[in-house]
């Protein structure tokens, strides 16, 4: 049950932002902040308003059945008109608890996705292409803008490593289930007897952080500059335009090469290690919060093996809510990611409002 005191206030922060509003009077900093906050409160001030008013309509209903003169007719009306209220009033509590859960701040924010091949050679870097072309296709369908960072190429049109921004609407919510390792099950083409190889390959997508979000010290960094090499470095191997930052107090590195000019290529840089940065302590913080690790969904983990792609069978099955879509070739064009993210994000609802209760 929620108290009665927290929907109550829900209505007059409303009823204050409207006023605030309308008057025109509201600072021009915070406005921006306040609209955001009533837009907000908008989605959910029928449901607070329906709410409230359960219990006056249940009683009123209630002396009816209970007036021994009251007409029979008049009695299956109102026993039903009750049935569709109580259902009514769970699906607005559930509503209201969902709105009122403790809200990601970064679930608002760009993301960087992060894809490396893992084990199984050759194979897995091909696997590592397939994952990254879905993820253009999911941003293209989203009309989010995809920009590459850095990309490290394998033979035949794999992917070793590639790193890319994406900037929109929700897509640090829309994308944060992806972190972990994924697997595929198919039979490469170079396998001349048609045994299914099993690969894997990692993603990892981090909020990107602000320079408000992550205060970072130039006596922590040490930046060495050198002359790119490797695939691609032949164009700007005429100075030393690559840079590697190292961040000092958590050792974390970052290597950037692709742009000819070393300004953009520190740019590029300091972008990666302040998203890792903001990822690490959001991790650290979220750890001492909850002891409990069994559930990955949601923490980034890494480590864990997240989903299977399948091809023989022509499945996807994700492992964290063991769901199965008999359509890879649908999610692999983008098709059926968002039934795959919703089910995830109401997984990951559920575990909170049960934390919650």
């Amino acid at each position: 049950m929620i108290p009665l005191k927290t929907i109550k206030d829900l209505i007059i922060k409303h009823s204050s932002l409207e006023k605030e509003l309308s008057s025109g009077e509201v600072d021009k900093k915070l406005f921006a902040e306040k609209s955001k906050e009533y837009s907000d409160l908008n989605d959910i001030i029928e449901d607070a308003k329906n709410h409230i008013s359960f219990d006056k309509e249940k009683l009123d209903l209630e002396k009816i059945l209970e007036d021994k003169s009251s007409d029979q007719d008049f009695k299956t009306m109102a026993e039903n008109e009750l049935k569709e209220i109580k259902e009514k009033y769970e699906t607005n509590e559930k509503k209201l608890k969902l709105f009122l859960l403790p809200k990601d701040e970064a679930d608002k924010k760009n993301a960087i996705i992060e894809i490396r091949a893992g084990t199984g050679g050759l194979e897995a870097s091909l696997f590592a292409s397939d994952l990254f072309k879905m993820y253009e296709k999911v941003s293209n369908k989203k009309k989010w803008e995809l920009e590459l960072i850095t990309i490290s190429k394998s033979e035949a049109g794999g992917l070793k490593e590639v790193i890319a921004s994406i900037k929109g609407k929700n897509i640090y919510s829309t994308l944060k289930y992806e972190s972990g390792v994924h697997r595929v099950q198919r039979v490469p083409d170079t396998e001349t007897q048609g045994r299914v190889h099993t690969s894997a390959a990692t993603v990892a997508v981090l909020p990107e952080a602000e320079e408000v979000d992550v205060k970072i010290n130039d006596s922590d960094l040490r930046i060495d500059v050198f002359r790119a090499g490797g695939p691609g470095g032949q164009s700007v191997n005429t100075t030393d335009s690559a840079v590697r930052i190292t961040h000092i107090p958590t050792g974390l590195s970052v290597s950037q090469q692709d742009q000819k000019s070393q300004h953009k290529n520190k740019a590029k840089g300091m972008m990666i290690l302040r998203s890792r940065l903001y990822e690490l302590e959001r991790s650290r913080i979220e750890g001492e919060r909850s002891q409990d690790r069994k559930n990955k969904i949601g923490t980034g983990d890494r480590s864990e093996r997240i989903r299977t792609y399948n091809f023989p069978q022509g499945r996807v099955t994700d492992h964290r809510i063991n769901l199965t879509l008999h359509k890879l070739e649908e999610f692999l064009e983008g098709e059926a990611f968002d039934e795959m993210v919703e089910s995830l994000t109401l997984q990951a609802q559920e575990e909170k409002l049960s934390n919650l209760n």
